[in-house]
């Protein structure tokens, strides 16, 4: 989808269409979660903060999220592509990945068929949407973001190597800011300057994603589209207006987020063995503290009491500005066989 969350606000509110809109919170410790078309002119992007944001355009307006209508919209995009294949993987509420290799209308043409999914969204929801036709999914992703908004691009077989060799080295799905300068420290721009290097050389410089850019740059990727993606860990966190300084602040601050991953591991009947607690200082530095318990909890006094311990194990070295609790390991992962015991309420023992 094309800016989802902005361009539904300006859907649903036609005094912001044509303007620059920004989802998220405008405060100096809010985050841009989408940018219209409009705003992105101005170099407002998502993850940014609100105070660049509003700096780079004084004009833009926040808009606070309204994600049950954001999930809404996405039910109905679904339901649209579960009409042509079942093989439809989600990424996010605005994104997905679909096999039309055999579809329910016997079109052998994907380019067709994602115009026709493009027309029918625009359509029965009055948004746009953008497409990218493929042998597999990295380059059909790469070729999603090549003709946005509201544009599609297919890539044919025969034309695979010649677009990832000409393909700015930025542009490859996986290789984020940071990588990219460390490519081009490497003297690597282009698809083409990444396809001379060996496995060997890519991976004792990038690691074990080395031998992923050795693969994507030749074409292979054999990743399957998975309608059934299993969830590997649930997880919320909040931004402060301030930086915190005390511990027992923090405690009352995690134990809010707590309540909210309760709410959410009963609404997914979810439970977990592995708590992370996760603290962004304010020099935006990230540290992350783990416990692995032996049974399943989705119960938030025994989240907050052993993240209660995660805290209080080493005193933070900063102010935060972030807090987060993830639940991993969790009981949808369990193989057959195996015990599935759930401590849903934590345990009192009389002495």
């Amino acid at each position: 989808m094309d800016a989802f969350y902005a361009s539904v606000e300006q859907l649903d509110n036609p005094e912001l269409r044509g303007k620059p809109v920004a989802v998220g919170g405008g405060s100096e410790r809010g985050v841009v979660s989408a940018a219209s078309y409009e705003a992105r002119k101005f170099g407002v992007r998502s993850a940014m903060s609100g105070y660049l944001a509003r700096k780079r355009c004084p004009e833009l307006i926040f808009v606070k999220p309204r994600f049950d209508r954001y999930r809404e919209i996405s039910q109905r995009i679904r339901t649209i592509f579960l009409d042509y294949t079942d093989l439809v993987e989600p990424l996010s509420l605005d994104e997905a990945y679909l096999d039309v290799t055999k579809n329910k209308k016997g079109n052998p043409s994907a380019s067709l068929i994602a115009q026709e999914i493009r027309k029918r969204i625009f359509e029965e929801t009055g948004l746009t949407a953008s497409a990218g036709v493929s042998i597999n999914k990295f380059i059909a992703k790469v070729a999603s973001d090549y003709n946005k908004p509201n544009g599609q691009k297919t890539v044919n077989p025969d034309e695979v190597l010649d677009f990832l060799e000409n393909l700015p080295i930025g542009k490859f799905y996986g290789v984020g800011k940071v990588t990219t300068e460390k490519m081009y420290q490497l003297g690597i721009f282009t698809g083409k300057e990444l396809k001379e290097k060996s496995v060997e050389y890519l991976t004792e410089h990038f690691g074990k994603s080395g031998a992923y850019y050795y693969h994507v740059v030749r074409g292979i990727h054999t990743s399957e589209v998975k309608p059934d993606r299993i969830v590997k860990s649930v997880g919320t966190e909040h931004t402060f207006f301030e930086n915190l300084v005390s511990e027992v602040f923090m405690l009352e601050k995690l134990d809010d987020i707590a309540k909210e991953l309760d709410r959410r591991l009963r609404k997914k009947k979810i439970a977990g063995k592995t708590i992370t607690l996760k603290i962004k200082y304010s020099d935006f530095t990230v540290q992350t503290r783990s416990k692995t318990l032996p049974y399943f909890i989705t119960d938030r006094a025994l989240i907050i009491e052993t993240v209660k311990e995660l805290l209080y194990q080493e005193k933070p070295k900063d102010s935060v500005r972030l807090l987060g609790i993830s639940l991993a390991n969790l009981n949808t992962d369990v193989k057959e066989g195996e015990k599935k015991t759930v401590v849903a309420v934590q345990l009192k023992f009389d002495f």
